[in-house]
């Protein structure tokens, strides 16, 4: 399978914060999704795959093409949604087309207009007046509209309501059905990524803990639950965060089959969500 993007060893420094040799592949026609709390990269690499920023160290590739040499090329293939639409707000959403489109060789004029009327979107509506939702909406129809065959998207649900998000889910679903288009979405609402990711790539503090297949993490990762009298030196070290309360405590671990072999019944053995996963990495070893 072709990768739609290949990041090998990236690296950026900015004093307080260093991406710090990220590694990740993302195979075409797949939806990835780009976790990790505030402050962990997500962003940072989006913006240095689109060359808002430059990158100190490392290697980029969109559809085998160099970020950087090949740079418009790479962007004509690239549509955009970040999670504060950068559009004049005073303008109508006829107009703000009228300026996008001829950046665009292959602008699809019959689709923006499908679109706009799949969205309920107004061409004469003010930007202004729209709701979040729906100027995310607009971004998406922009992105769409240029046959993009990879789809960023930057914390897009962030602040919609559970109605906005799961259309915006299923509209992301598929445009990857024709197994060419690609999409990256970068969150920290890993729900919506069990929903709809085929990949995961973890970030925290600038380092890549994990990227795979999202089935397989969700088998491997799992939470233990169990007395506190389990929770020896040797054990501890077996998990990747612990939390402890008065009659017990609660470990994640990566290794779902080795925490039945070494626990049995005298421990409860969960499938880690994508949530629990970011909670206990990023969080540690706490009391309660």
């Amino acid at each position: 399978m072709n990768n739609a993007i290949e990041i090998t060893n990236l690296k950026k420094d900015y004093g307080d914060f260093s991406l710090d040799g990220v590694s990740f592949s993302m195979p075409q026609g797949t939806i990835m999704g780009l976790i990790g709390p505030n402050g962990a990269g997500k962003t940072t690499i989006i913006k240095i795959l689109l060359n808002l920023v430059r990158r100190d160290g490392g290697e980029i590739r969109v559809f085998g093409l160099d970020n950087l040499k090949d740079e418009t090329a790479v962007k004509s293939r690239i549509g955009f949604v970040h999670d504060t639409p950068c559009f004049y707000e005073r303008l109508a959403l006829k107009t703000i087309k009228a300026t996008v489109a001829p950046f665009y060789r292959d602008w699809d004029e019959d689709t923006f207009r499908r679109l706009l009327r799949e969205f309920d979107l107004p061409p004469n509506k003010i930007l202004a007046r729209l709701s979040r939702g729906m100027k995310m909406k607009f971004s998406l129809a922009l992105a769409l509209s240029h046959r993009a065959d990879l789809i960023l998207l930057d914390e897009p649900t962030s602040g919609l309501d559970p109605v906005f998000r799961r259309e915006l889910l299923g509209r992301l679903s598929a445009v990857i059905q024709d197994e060419k288009r690609s999409v990256l979405f970068s969150t920290h609402i890993t729900s919506d990524l069990e929903r709809t990711a085929d990949f995961i790539t973890f970030l925290h503090e600038g380092r890549v803990v994990f990227s795979a297949a999202k089935d397989e993490i969700l088998e491997r990762w799992a939470v233990v639950k169990g007395g506190l009298e389990l929770l020896t030196e040797d054990n501890r070290r077996f998990f990747r965060g612990v939390r402890e309360r008065a009659f017990g405590f609660e470990g994640l671990t990566a290794d779902a089959a080795e925490a039945r072999r070494r626990f049995g019944p005298a421990a409860v053995v969960d499938k880690a969500s994508l949530e629990d996963i970011m909670y206990y990495i990023t969080r540690g070893d706490h009391h309660a």
